[in-house]
């Protein structure tokens, strides 16, 4: 029996031994990477600049080494790991067909084993049996002596056999098993030696085109200039106009007030009055009434608002169905109308028919929102589109915009700052009540924004703005997604973050820079 298990722990060992074939997969992934490095190298950049032209050089170069790359994994796909995938199953069909063969005489030898045993046990029972017997009587005892002689007799055939089969088994079956697994581990290993050359050779191929191009983006990145880059950066975006003068003492208890720019008045406002939380009370706050169907809302809340629509309607209709006993009352008609004594089923008629209008209305209602929902989806995923490109123009001139926004609200024609009759107008004419909140300071700035989209601000505490308008921020967006802005001094509200690009006081700062 030990020598039976052992033999089963060897074959299995050698059938695991030979699922390490892992060259094949290992070409294959390398081949993959290699051609896929190819894909993550055309990015193209045409700039005057001599650190650009370096970089677009480097990318050439990068590019003639993937196309190398890409040569050495079309010639490792088409030359070894085809072969080396098809040689595999053919060792797979090869090593199933010996495996085979092992299993059938393993299981012959412990046929042979069980039937040995099954016959001695039988021996050493009959045995047993005799020696009782002979007590009882001899005529007994003769016959199960001759039972015993003839499974005696069978005990020795079998024994004979299945000394046969056991020699046979370990001195002729399993040697030749074993010299074919052997054979075929040879044919394998002396595969893989030839794939390694192959490998090799392939990467061998590509490597003096591979030195050209590092020695190529050294030689490119030695000819960068940092100082001459620098130098064209500064004539490409000064300004040439003179730096602001010192802001002039203003008394603000005279009738006449300044009307100035909106950030350099604000920016020169002391941290301490950052304090001031408060909306002025001549604040415009627009007031509309809602629509049924959401329109006056931003696209995001609009779908949200039917959404929460769509929920509660349909937990009305699972609640009329539930409270009104829709279902009881058809199985109590059919049972009237089965039995007319047990009451008059035309009485039932006017509930069902309430109830019916009334499931009616609300699925109705449920239809027309999921209509809005579905238009309001659309134009969510529109207005997405377009606020992903406005944010790319926006990113890529926002110094520019900034700087003339500041220019022109800071400078009049000829460098001093303006008087606006027409805000001192608006002044004088504001009530007694706006006049308690004059000695009142707003809230300050904290930088500047621009509208991407427009927006009808038709709740309370919002603001409309039109596309492309410059504002105030007052307030950064807290996480419900809407910034406080101010336009003009006068009108202060919130919109919504999505619909704007906001530039804080540090962007804002590096864009005066280059002035």
């Amino acid at each position: 029996r030990y020598i039976f298990t052992h033999f089963i722990l060897f074959t299995d060992n050698i059938s695991n031994n030979q699922q390490w074939f892992f060259m094949c997969p290992l070409l294959h992934e390398r081949a993959g990477i290699i051609g896929c490095y190819r894909n993550s190298c055309y990015l193209i950049c045409f700039c005057r600049y001599s650190w650009c032209l370096a970089f677009a050089a480097t990318l050439c170069q990068l590019t003639e080494l993937s196309v190398q790359r890409e040569e050495l994994a079309e010639n490792l796909n088409s030359q070894v790991v085809f072969e080396l995938t098809r040689y595999t199953q053919e060792l797979k069909a090869e090593r199933k067909t010996h495996f085979q063969d092992g299993r059938r005489a393993q299981q012959h030898i412990e046929s042979s084993w069980k039937q040995l045993e099954s016959v001695s046990l039988a021996f050493r029972m009959i045995r047993c049996e005799q020696r009782f017997y002979l007590r009882q009587a001899r005529q007994v005892a003769q016959q199960r002596k001759q039972a015993a002689e003839e499974s005696r007799k069978e005990y020795v055939s079998s024994l004979d056999q299945f000394n046969q089969a056991q020699h046979q088994h370990y001195h002729t079956l399993v040697p030749v098993i074993y010299q074919r697994i052997q054979d075929m581990e040879e044919r394998r290993i002396e595969r893989i030696c030839e794939a390694m050359r192959l490998s090799a050779e392939a990467e061998k191929k590509v490597l003096p085109v591979v030195s050209r191009c590092l020695d190529a983006m050294m030689d490119t990145a030695e000819g960068i200039q940092p100082r001459m880059d620098t130098h064209q950066v500064v004539e490409v975006y000064k300004s040439g106009f003179e730096p602001p003068g010192d802001v002039e003492f203003e008394d603000y208890s005279a009738s006449m007030r300044r009307s100035i720019s909106e950030s350099s008045y604000l920016d020169n406002r002391t941290e301490g009055r950052r304090q001031s939380r408060k909306l002025w009370p001549f604040i415009r706050k627009n007031k509309g009434s809602g629509h049924a169907d959401c329109s006056h809302l931003p696209p995001e809340q609009r779908w949200k608002k039917l959404q929460t629509r769509i929920d509660n309607i349909n937990q009305e209709i699972q609640r009329e169905r539930e409270q009104r006993y829709e279902d009881a009352l058809l199985k109590m008609r059919e049972v009237y109308e089965r039995s007319p004594q047990m009451g008059d089923a035309s009485s039932l008629e006017p509930r069902l028919e309430e109830v019916k209008q009334s499931l009616q209305q609300l699925e109705d209602e449920l239809r027309r929102n999921q209509a809005w929902l579905t238009e309001a989806e659309s134009r969510l995923s529109g207005h997405s589109g377009r606020r992903q490109s406005s944010e790319r123009l926006v990113v890529k001139h926002h110094e520019l915009l900034l700087f003339l926004c500041l220019s022109r609200s800071l400078l009049s024609p000829d460098g001093s700052y303006t008087e606006d009759h027409s805000a001192e107008l608006h002044f004088k004419s504001r009530s007694e009540f706006d006049d308690d909140f004059d000695d009142e300071e707003p809230l300050p700035s904290i930088g500047t924004c621009k509208s991407l989209y427009p927006f009808q601000g038709q709740n309370e505490g919002t603001l409309s703005m039109v596309e492309g308008e410059l504002l105030s921020v007052v307030e950064e967006d807290k996480g419900d997604g809407w910034t406080r802005v101010r336009r003009n001094l006068e009108e202060e509200g919130y919109v919504p973050t999505s619909y704007i690009k906001v530039f804080l006081d540090s962007s804002a700062k590096g864009a005066m820079t280059y002035i």
